[in-house]
């Protein structure tokens, strides 16, 4: 009779998960000693991991040159982002300037519509004045609004200080095209650190990273900026004021899911609603983002993201908030692919330990 099968020791299987921890630590602690440096090479590192298994196929099948092939992957995408951006970018810049201006006015002409409102609502639940209601939700809606502003003016100086340094986009697309080139010796040098005896598991567990990671920055990135050009479109028809900034910044805050279509939900309705004072103007615009949602959710990100590869939005927007408050934009940039491996190193380390003798006790 074949005897069951002893439990797993924990700690001998999970020495591959030690060293990729290991090195995932001291990645970011190199990070955070470095982050102001940092910009232009996690930028290319970025470009350099999508783009990759386009240069890769035109290598092998196409047989051209990798040096000859990564020019030519590059050099188009660089054509179609530049042009996208000479586009897009005043537009929105220019949109975002005269929505941060104009936001006190609005919050004034919200709270002039809402006064009617107030009184009935006093009337009928007997809370409070109408004076005291319409100062606290004032002082409230005040406060918020200038912290924003803050925020938002903090934002476009970044973004214009940026597109002024012309040394960021030029060493970002230099250290892409050496990573590109490099690529595969790189990733022959890596895979021939790891110690023999945990080869196999190393290359499942990294294989099981770059499924997610790939997987989720592809598909979201793709799945935002569809949403942000049809939102960008549609409000500009349905003649939203600044709907060409409200809408594309909502699609590309869909990179963390449901977060960017609700917040361009209630900004937008809010701007319609002080724009026309009425509630089927501001039904209408509701509907857009309605409409959004049950696309992205129904039609493309199932299609495009998969549910195989998704991370939890509170995980997303929790890598995001921490990144973005320990190392700024650079922090922001690495969170997403931080949260993705550390995803997969929790799932095999709870399947290691299901498998140990600590979960399932000694033999008897």
């Amino acid at each position: 009779m074949t005897q069951p099968r002893p439990p797993r020791p924990l700690l001998r299987l999970s020495a591959p998960f030690i060293g990729l921890l290991a090195f995932l630590i001291s990645t970011l602690i190199f990070v955070w000693l470095f982050q102001n440096i940092l910009l232009p090479f996690v930028l290319g590192a970025i470009i350099a991991y999508l783009i990759n298994p386009l240069v890769t196929k035109l290598h092998r099948v196409k047989k051209i040159k990798r040096p000859f092939a990564v020019i030519l992957i590059l050099g188009t995408f660089l054509l179609l982002f530049g042009g996208l951006l000479a586009v897009l970018l005043p537009l929105l810049i220019q949109e975002a300037s005269q929505f941060i201006n104009n936001l006190p006015s609005l919050i004034n002409k919200l709270e002039d519509l809402s006064r009617p409102w107030i009184k009935l609502a006093q009337q009928r639940l007997g809370i409070g004045s109408q004076q005291d209601i319409e100062k606290a939700i004032g002082d409230n809606v005040k406060e918020v609004v200038t912290a924003g502003a803050k925020g938002g003016n903090a934002i476009i100086n970044i973004g214009a200080s940026l597109i002024s340094l012309i040394t960021v986009p030029i060493f970002t697309f230099i250290i892409a095209y050496f990573m590109l080139n490099e690529w595969p010796r790189m990733a022959h040098w890596t895979a021939g650190m790891i110690p023999r005896p945990y080869q196999a598991t190393a290359k499942s567990l990294a294989r099981d990273i770059n499924i997610k990671l790939s997987g989720f920055i592809r598909g979201q990135l793709s799945v935002a900026f569809m949403l942000g050009i049809a939102y960008a479109v549609s409000l500009a028809i349905a003649g939203l004021n600044y709907g060409i900034f409200i809408g594309f910044m909502s699609g590309i805050l869909c990179v963390i899911p449901m977060v960017g279509s609700t917040i361009g939900l209630l900004v937008s309705v809010g701007v319609a609603f002080a724009q026309e004072g009425t509630f089927e103007y501001a039904a209408i615009i509701a509907a857009i983002f309605f409409a959004g949602q049950l696309i992205e959710g129904n039609f493309l990100t199932p299609k495009i993201v998969g549910d195989s590869v998704g991370i939890h939005p509170l995980w997303v927007f929790f890598a995001l908030l921490a990144g973005g408050s320990l190392m700024g934009v650079v922090g922001m940039l690495i969170a997403v692919p931080v949260a993705a491996i550390a995803s997969v190193l929790l799932a095999f380390t709870i399947e290691q330990y299901k498998q140990s003798v600590y979960y399932q006790g000694h033999e008897q």
